[in-house]
């Protein structure tokens, strides 16, 4: 129970009490029809598509499921087990198959089947499918990253977070697999959300109903919500283009997880937390195309990927090994963790000896420090004595990095003291977009040092401040976003209404982010346009500013401009 204004918050909570302080214009129109990205027709027996992750050089995961049986429903924990037989061929037709084999799918795999393919040829399109007797899968399309010494100019990812069933429709996706100028995809975590019918829905309700009605917390619970998700058409055909790079964030488990818990994990109520959690990870390691590193409960997510010498993507698990969400006290002790010591010991010895021009971090939670407000030094000394204001201020959310301190101040003194540039952290979780300068010290921006830059996206569906409050987009939010930017100074740029998916490119000369927002959630063939683009140059001490141009779909193509 929340005693006091300085108690830990929901993220709904943050959200509702930021509103305050909460608000980017829409620049043209560009849309894509749905018959653009319809998903093949396959067999009954493979309801829930296909897939692809977590690419390399010479290396893809390929998954699918099948359902043997009406009765080997997702989660039923029946069925036969069966065998399947997989190929990958360079092109779509299968006339070169250059891989096969086969892999059984049963009821202990809830009759889901990866395979990490090997020995193929870096930076490659492939084409590949599933077959079980008459049945054959839709025909997927992937592709392998460059080799390690390959001298890249440029890349482009599709960056995408806080995917919310009953929020409404996944416009964002399916405008995603329209373009033809993805390397990947980049998925931030909240897959999935846990909540049960009616409980996290859109601003006028719930658009469509999760499965199962309850709350998910067993095993068959979490099976059962992958795979309704998994027969979105627009996720469906997402998955079906492109390969994924994804980590999770809380939703994939429950709201604000960490090590010892959740706040929407009530023990003795929904059972041991060490039990849920250990549901909500098979069932993702099941239905999803991901290539985790160890065993049994060793099983670590972060990981790593090289692409050329241009970059390397650090993918962090911000849920796993934090410690629970601090009061206003315990935001800068500094035996507190988000990331635990191994990974925070994995991800800053990465960055400071990585070979690439480019260090980008996929992160789950914002890291840029915000507050509300940052208060003048007697006065900040005089609370922190008194009831324990942290010493930057007063962070709007303990959840993200703000209630770590000490691990930030970690991380950017590896940055800093190591002589790292080109460092960009791309970020989801708080349904909102933000360009961002990462600054040693905020007090002394934009004079001081800084280490590098975020860029965040929105969410899918998820709500968001004028969802939460029931009003027009781009009313009462944007005087709060000047005014959330005048006490926070290397924000650059914050919209706190839109919902929908980024576009990343890293260059040589720099990286790039152009925000795409939808429509309407409600529909499910609504448009996106094009809102804004921010950039930071290569370079030490380079800042993010604007861009008038978005990206030219029509001047790059993947495996081509390599």
């Amino acid at each position: 129970m929340h005693t006091n204004a300085f108690d830990r918050i929901s993220r709904r909570g943050l959200l509702q009490g930021s509103a305050a302080l909460a608000g980017a214009v829409g620049l043209g129109v560009a849309s894509a029809s749905r018959a653009g990205a319809e998903v093949p027709g396959g067999s009954p027996g493979f309801a829930h598509g296909v897939a692809s992750g977590d690419p390399l050089p010479d290396a893809v995961i390929i998954w699918t499921r099948i359902t043997p049986t009406a009765e080997a429903t997702p989660g039923s924990g029946v069925g036969p087990a069966v065998t399947l037989n997989w190929q990958v061929a360079t092109d779509e037709g299968f006339a070169s198959v250059v891989a096969s084999g086969s892999v059984a799918a049963s009821a202990d795999s809830d009759h889901t089947a990866k395979v990490d393919v090997t020995g193929l040829d870096p930076s490659t399109p492939y084409w590949y499918r599933f077959v079980a007797g008459s049945a054959v899968s839709p025909v997927g399309r992937t592709r392998t990253a460059p080799s390690n010494s390959t001298d890249l100019d440029r890349l482009r990812f599709g960056v995408v977070s806080c995917s919310n069933w009953e929020a409404g429709y996944f416009g964002a996706y399916r405008h995603l697999a329209f373009r033809e100028d993805l390397d990947a995809i980049i998925h931030l975590g909240d897959y999935i959300y846990e909540y049960g019918q009616g409980e996290y829905g859109a601003r006028n309700g719930s658009v469509r109903l999760h499965e199962p009605a309850h709350e998910i917390i067993s095993l068959a619970d979490y099976r059962i919500r992958h795979a309704q998700y998994k027969t979105d058409p627009d996720l469906a055909a997402l998955h079906l283009k492109l390969p994924f790079i994804a980590t999770w964030d809380d939703h994939e488990s429950a709201d604000n997880a960490y090590r010892d818990g959740a706040e929407n994990h009530t023990p003795g109520v929904e059972g041991d937390w060490a039990d849920r959690k250990a549901n909500s990870a098979k069932a993702y390691f099941e239905w999803m195309p991901v290539r985790p590193s160890g065993s049994g409960s060793s099983v670590q997510l972060y990981r790593r990927f090289r692409f050329g010498n241009l970059a390397e993507i650090s993918m962090l698990d911000l849920r796993t090994y934090r410690d629970e969400q601090p009061t206003m006290k315990q935001v800068d002790d500094p035996s507190r963790s988000i990331t635990g010591r191994a990974q925070m010991d994995w991800l800053t010895n990465g960055i400071v000896t990585s070979p690439t021009q480019w260090k980008i971090v996929g992160n789950p939670v914002m890291i840029t420090p915000c507050v509300f407000p940052p208060l003048e030094p007697a006065t900040t000394a005089a609370l922190t004595e008194l009831v324990g204001v942290p010493q930057a201020g007063v962070p709007y959310n303990t959840d993200q990095w703000d209630g770590y301190t000490a691990d930030r101040t970690r991380l950017f003194d590896a940055i800093t003291s190591n002589g790292v540039d080109n460092t960009v952290f791309i970020t989801g979780d708080i349904h909102t977009s933000w360009a961002c300068d990462l600054p040693t010290n905020a007090a002394d921006y934009p004079g001081g040092p800084t280490v590098g830059a975020e860029f965040v996206v929105p969410s899918v569906t998820s709500p968001n401040i004028d969802d939460m409050l029931k009003v027009p987009p781009r009313t009462v939010t944007v005087a709060a976003e000047e005014a959330f930017k005048a006490v926070n100074r290397h924000v650059r740029y914050v919209e706190l209404d839109s919902h929908g998916y980024g576009v990343f490119e890293i260059a040589r000369e720099g990286t790039q982010m152009d925000w795409y927002y939808v429509d309407d959630l409600t529909n499910p063939q609504s448009n996106a346009h094009y809102a804004v683009s921010y950039r930071l140059p290569a370079g030490t001490g380079s800042r993010v500013s604007p861009t008038s141009a978005a990206l030219d779909q029509a001047s790059y193509r993947p495996g081509v401009d390599q």
